[in-house]
C-alpha cells in the first residue's frame, strides 16, 4: 500500500535548502510556503557539464540538511553562468569581478539553474535543469568599475543581478526571467504539480 505523501501548506511548507534572498523573494512573489533552512555545501562545478553539475549540486544541497524535515518536501537548487564552454561562479574580488563582467561584455551567455525536489520520505521526486540565454551589450570600463562599485556583482553568479542595477547591461533574454534570477518558477510550479507536492495552484490564502 501507497503511503500519501503530505501536500505543500502553512501548515507544512516548503523547504528551500538555500539563504538566498533572491530564491526567497521568488517563493514568496508566488505565495509558497517556505521555511529556508541554509545548506552547507560548497558551491562550484563538479565536471565538465555545466547542467549535470547544477543538478548534482542542488540535490546534495537539498540532502545536505541534518536531518530530513519530517513530512516536509525540500526544494535544492544552484545557478551558474556559462560563456562559451566556460563555467563562471561568484566573483571573490574588485579584480575578479571586473574580469567577469569584461568578457560578458557584447555577448551573449547561459544562465543554466538546475533544482531538485526531495520528497517527505527523502526520495528524489523531481530533478530538472533551466537554461536562459541572456545578451549583454557592449560595456565601457568606466560603467564596469561604477557597477563593481556598488558591490552588487559579490555573491551571484557571473558578477551580476538582473534583477537589480545590473538590468542595465542586458539587452535581452530567451527563456526564463526568473531562472536568471535563481528559480525557474514555471518549471518549479509544473514540477510541483506533478509530483504531487502541491495538489492545486495557485494557493488559496
Amino acid at each position: 500500500m501507497t503511503m500519501a505523501l503530505t501536500t505543500i501548506s502553512k501548515e507544512n511548507p516548503l523547504v528551500l535548502a538555500s539563504a538566498s534572498p533572491r530564491r526567497q523573494r521568488l517563493l514568496e512573489q508566488v505565495g509558497l510556503p517556505f521555511v529556508s533552512l541554509p545548506s552547507n555545501i560548497e558551491e562550484g562545478l563538479t565536471g565538465r557539464d555545466p547542467s549535470a553539475s547544477t543538478l548534482l549540486l542542488a540535490e546534495r544541497k537539498a540532502r545536505s540538511l541534518p536531518d530530513h524535515p519530517e513530512s516536509h518536501w525540500v526544494l535544492g537548487a544552484d545557478t551558474t553562468v556559462v560563456l562559451g564552454d566556460t563555467a563562471i561562479g561568484k566573483p571573490r574580488d574588485q579584480q575578479e569581478a571586473m574580469t567577469m563582467l569584461l568578457s560578458l561584455s557584447g555577448k551573449e551567455h547561459k544562465v543554466i539553474t538546475g533544482f531538485c525536489l526531495i520528497d517527505p520520505l527523502a526520495r528524489l521526486a523531481h530533478t530538472e535543469a533551466v537554461e536562459t540565454l541572456v545578451r549583454f551589450k557592449t560595456l565601457t570600463e568606466e560603467a564596469i568599475k561604477a557597477y563593481v562599485a556598488t558591490g552588487e556583482p559579490f555573491g551571484k553568479a557571473g558578477g551580476y543581478a538582473i534583477q537589480g542595477i545590473g538590468i542595465f547591461m542586458v539587452e535581452g533574454i530567451t527563456g526564463s526571467y526568473t531562472n536568471v534570477v535563481g528559480l525557474p518558477m514555471c518549471a518549479l510550479i509544473k514540477a510541483l504539480l506533478a509530483t504531487g507536492a502541491l495538489e492545486s495552484f495557485p494557493l488559496l490564502s
